[in-house]
């Protein structure tokens, strides 16, 4: 079994910088996402954005993958591949990536729309996000990561959506995936306890219809068995003394975040 590592407070102060440029660097891409764009001019964007501002590509070599980027269209799940695929109003898209920032690794992916999409694929970009972020109101000493699964599944469930159990979030910080993995389903009481000092990605795939997933014959690409449209969102959060930090936050849910604390004030 692979050991949890628990890291200092030096390490906070580290991955806080890898998560900011992660996160700067999808603030950025939204822009160029679009009608008649490829993937692949987004995946060159995204690189070129990350090596100036001094990071690594986590995902460039990894495993022989040869993108800095992953990029999923419509019915693709997840680790699709930045190529020849140009997009049309009306797809949604998932933009994953991870940078590496003097060792350490900042991962995250957010889901994106070209032009105007159904209203089935907002419910379902709307019901992955707030997925992902009951799990992480969840996230804190004591607690379990079964928990954690548990308050995905019942959000999707909610939704009417089904949750993808294929693949799971995981450990990091200066190992790309190390342990625990974090799955996106569960039970209370079950799994892992979270313990101050924990690095984890938590990222629930979600699909309009079955769980189900196939990988294409590039031996990367996931997609939905019946051709569904499905939605992910990722973000890298810390165990605290007294609860959880994100530090893949962008500059949107910083905004809101700010905003919410003013009107507490109020």
């Amino acid at each position: 079994m692979r050991d949890i590592v628990i890291h200092t407070e030096a390490d906070f102060a580290a991955m806080r910088l890898a998560g900011n440029l992660a996160a700067a660097a999808l603030d950025m891409i939204g822009e160029h996402v679009g009608e008649g764009v490829t993937t692949a001019e987004l995946d060159r964007i995204c690189h070129e954005f990350v090596v100036a501002n001094g990071g690594i590509p986590a995902s460039l070599g990894y495993m022989g993958y040869s993108h800095a980027t992953c990029i999923s269209v419509n019915e693709e799940v997840c680790h699709g591949i930045p190529g020849s695929r140009t997009l049309s109003t009306g797809d949604i898209l998932n933009i994953d990536l991870a940078v590496i920032v003097d060792g350490w690794h900042g991962d995250t992916s957010r889901m994106y729309a070209v032009g105007n999409i159904s209203s089935q694929a907002t419910r379902l970009i709307k019901a992955t996000y707030e997925a992902m972020m009951a799990g992480i109101k969840l996230i804190r000493p004591g607690a379990r990561l079964g928990e954690i699964g548990w308050a995905m599944e019942k959000c999707a469930r909610s939704a009417r959506f089904a949750v993808v159990r294929d693949f799971c979030g995981h450990g990091v910080g200066r190992v790309y995936h190390a342990a625990p993995d974090v799955l996106n389903y569960g039970r209370p009481g079950r799994g892992a306890v979270l313990r101050p000092g924990m690095f984890l990605t938590v990222e629930p795939i979600l699909n309009v219809g079955g769980d189900g997933v196939e990988i294409l014959e590039d031996g990367w690409t996931a997609v939905t068995e019946d051709g569904g449209l499905s939605a992910q969102w990722e973000h890298t959060v810390a165990v605290t003394e007294t609860g959880f930090e994100i530090f893949t936050l962008s500059a949107w849910e910083k905004r809101a975040a700010s905003s919410q604390t003013i009107q507490a004030v109020r």
